[in-house]
């Protein structure tokens, strides 16, 4: 019999790594607490540290990011909208051209 696999939130992991970098309990202490093993939690605290300098980058480059993918998507709304007027006078023309008597 297979056991299932459990899956962590991230808000869990950082409770228990937070809890783990204070020093207040010992790893041991931790895992036994939290039912995990080990090289899960020493995993996840590498991955925090490793991580944490990106929450101090600054949001512009986000922003910047962001607003250039805002500006690509309304230029094609933009085209689109072209296109699409361009084919309904279009349709219309040939409508017009179909209903005059020869």
């Amino acid at each position: 019999m297979k056991t299932k696999r459990r899956n962590f939130t991230p808000d869990f992991k950082v409770e228990v790594v937070i809890e783990a970098l204070s020093g207040h309990t010992s790893h041991a202490e931790l895992c036994r607490k939290h039912n995990i093993s080990d090289i899960q939690l020493s995993k996840w605290k590498r991955q925090l540290l490793e991580n944490a300098a990106t929450l101090f980058e600054s949001t512009d480059k986000h922003t910047q990011v962001s607003q250039q993918r805002i500006t690509q998507l309304e230029q094609l709304v933009d085209r689109l909208k072209s296109e699409l007027d361009i084919h309904q006078k279009v349709s219309t023309l040939l409508k017009g051209k179909r209903s005059l008597p020869e």
